[in-house]
């Protein structure tokens, strides 16, 4: 019984020592188990380490790579705290949708790259296909040779998944090739599928799947790593200090695409000049209760201000795989804001996919 009180008396004590030395001996600076959160501000910046030539570096990628910083324009005038802006402003109640322009088709999915990534890849599993080649880091799945009904030589698919155009969205392509020989020099993937609807029955089907299970849809991680979910759209400022939306397309998609989100972001396209890359139009205004509530924050409760005005919304590439976007007044027609301006730029950005 005694050695029982001794041991009670024991841990007595240690725990008056414990609390008068407010935990130190634990938790403090020089404790068992000091906190580390603040550690990183000492660490040192060592080089990248160097592989032998003729090594692979592969194995040594960044786990963690820092995306570039893309600085957020600060809106005109006196600060509000906006209201949250959705992923995607146009049709976002459509999980995947397909697009096309000319003989190009893909699949819009409205979740990350590192999603969609096990979807495919178990509808490759649910269909049977197996897979040749698996790349996460490039977003490719390469197919098998696959015999299909009706056709008099085998074919095989590469399914490629990118970031899509808003954030957190992804896009799908499927390219279709035919086996040319035995050789495999001879069955290089070409550029453009051997057979078009073939293609597009694969993209239908691989959508419809992803269409029926993204509620349950998994993560891969190195996909995840790999594939930005950044998006490729942001809103930059120029040097004369005018706001333009910068998207990472080339000139003929982004063309196709700023006529769509234009019509959702309810402008009426008057007239159009390809070739200078320009897109005459009439700001109808806000259309329904809930955007009306957006505008009256924005601008107050009075009637939308450019109601009812022309503009001129002009597409210039830069570079090969990239377009700016800016919003002019047409004619004579007055200067608007600069708050104005950014205001409707915003609304035709969240449109275009």
């Amino acid at each position: 019984m005694s050695k029982v009180f001794t041991i009670a008396a024991r841990a007595s004590l240690c725990a008056a020592l414990l609390a008068s030395s407010g935990c130190s001996y634990l938790f403090g600076d020089d404790g068992m188990f000091r906190d580390k959160s603040e550690d990183y501000k000492a660490a040192r910046e060592t080089p990248r380490i160097r592989m032998p030539e003729g090594r692979e570096a592969g194995q040594l990628e960044e786990i963690y790579p820092i995306p570039p910083i893309n600085e957020d324009l600060v809106m005109a005038g006196e600060f509000e705290v906006p209201r949250p802006s959705p992923l995607v402003a146009g049709a976002a109640d459509e999980v995947v949708r397909i697009q096309s322009l000319g003989d190009d088709s893909w699949a819009l999915v409205a979740i990350p790259p590192g999603q969609l990534w096990p979807q495919v890849r178990g509808f490759l599993a649910a269909a049977g296909i197996q897979v040749g080649r698996m790349d996460a880091r490039a977003g490719i799945m390469d197919s098998n040779w696959l015999e299909l009904d009706g056709q008099p030589v085998p074919s095989r698919f590469r399914y490629r998944i990118e970031q899509g155009v808003q954030r957190g969205t992804s896009e799908l392509h499927v390219l279709q090739m035919e086996q040319r020989g035995a050789d495999p020099a001879d069955n290089a993937w070409p550029a453009q599928s051997d057979n078009v609807p073939q293609e597009r029955e694969m993209l239908k089907a691989v959508a419809q799947y992803v269409a029926n299970s993204t509620d349950s849809a998994p993560v891969s991680m190195i996909a995840d790593q790999a594939m930005s979910a950044s998006g490729k759209i942001a809103m930059q400022e120029g040097a004369d200090g005018s706001t333009y939306i910068h998207v990472g397309l080339p000139f003929n998609r982004a063309w196709a695409s700023l006529a769509k989100a234009l019509e959702d972001s309810h402008f009426e396209i008057t007239d159009r000049d390809r070739s200078a890359g320009t897109y005459y139009v009439t700001f109808l205004g806000p259309q329904g209760a809930e955007e009306d509530g957006w505008f009256d924050w924005l601008f107050g409760d009075e009637e939308h201000p450019l109601a009812g005005k022309p503009f001129e919304i002009t597409a210039t590439a830069d570079g090969d795989n990239a377009v700016n976007i800016r919003m002019l007044p047409q004619g004579d027609q007055p200067e608007f804001d600069r708050r104005q301006e950014q205001a409707m730029l915003a609304i035709i950005k969240g449109n275009i996919s």
